[in-house]
């Protein structure tokens, strides 16, 4: 009985921090999605999420975090494999988490800053290719090609880093069990690996999705006018000054984003459960 009071006593910082900056700010965003600043009961801001320019963020923040996800998915799993491939005590695999560890969480205004000193309209790429042939155009970094490409950069890290225990998980016997029946290569990655790793791929591709979806900082940074992914929809409502009083209709899209984020966790989740049961 001690021991479980201790643990207990143990949890609570971590049931604190989920409570203040997890629950507390959940509860927050909607109650304020159905009163009025006035804190009265509305419905005029759930209606909000009617409007076509709110349908529109929704879609276009979708398929972004959809597009970045793809392509961190495939390119950190390949990546991923390589490594795992290699020594488990190696420098390659050492140097490889390291870097990963830090470009996973390079995100924000700094990296929005990276890509526009190298890439954008005064880029030192760009301008290096102005002088020795054609100025490339440089506009679509600023759109939603520009936030896959740079959402890209930090997606690829972290599914090494979700992916990696995954490989660990294949053990090296049933590749040579495989191999003792008479399988060859690929048909030992089709019939076994394959089918043993999409559960954890899946879920770190669910993982990814919500990463990019939830992204605020990179994309206000590249984009300063206009409010083309749901998260700038938000900073419009809270910082209009042509419509005021749009907070709450604010916290309504939030809520919207914490619905879609939600269905992705709990799909997540489910097949955590799934890749935990074959890997073990």
């Amino acid at each position: 009985m001690t021991g479980g009071r201790l643990a207990w006593l143990g949890s609570l910082p971590f049931l604190a921090y989920v409570g203040l900056f997890l629950l507390a700010p959940t509860v927050i965003v909607a109650a304020g999605a159905f009163t009025d600043v006035a804190n009265r009961p509305t419905l005029a801001n759930i209606r909000v999420l009617g409007e076509r320019t709110v349908v529109d963020s929704f879609v276009n923040s979708i398929a972004l975090s959809a597009a970045s996800a793809v392509i961190g998915a495939v390119l950190g799993a390949v990546l991923a494999w390589v490594v795992v491939t290699g020594n488990p005590d190696g420098a390659l695999r050492r140097t490889t988490t390291a870097v990963c560890g830090v470009l996973a969480q390079f995100g924000g205004v700094t990296l929005a800053f990276a890509f526009i000193a190298s890439i954008g309209n005064q880029g030192l790429v760009t301008l290096a290719l102005d002088a020795v042939g054609p100025r490339p155009g440089t506009g679509w970094l600023y759109e939603l090609p520009g936030l896959v490409l740079v959402y890209s950069y930090f997606q690829i890290p972290l599914m090494v880093l979700v992916f990696l225990p995954a490989l660990d998980g294949v053990r090296p016997q049933w590749r040579e069990a495989a191999e003792t029946l008479g399988g060859s290569s690929w048909q030992y990655f089709r019939h076994v690996a394959v089918p043993l790793l999409t559960p954890a791929f899946l879920g770190a591709l669910l993982l990814l999705f919500a990463n990019a979806f939830a992204a605020y900082a990179t994309a206000a940074a590249l984009i300063s006018q206009g409010a083309v992914i749901a998260p700038l929809q938000i900073r419009t409502a809270l910082t209009s000054e042509v419509i005021l009083g749009q907070a709450n209709a604010g916290k309504a899209i939030a809520l919207g984003m914490i619905l879609v984020v939600a269905v992705a966790m709990t799909l997540y989740a489910l097949v955590q459960r799934r890749s935990a049961r074959w890997l073990r």
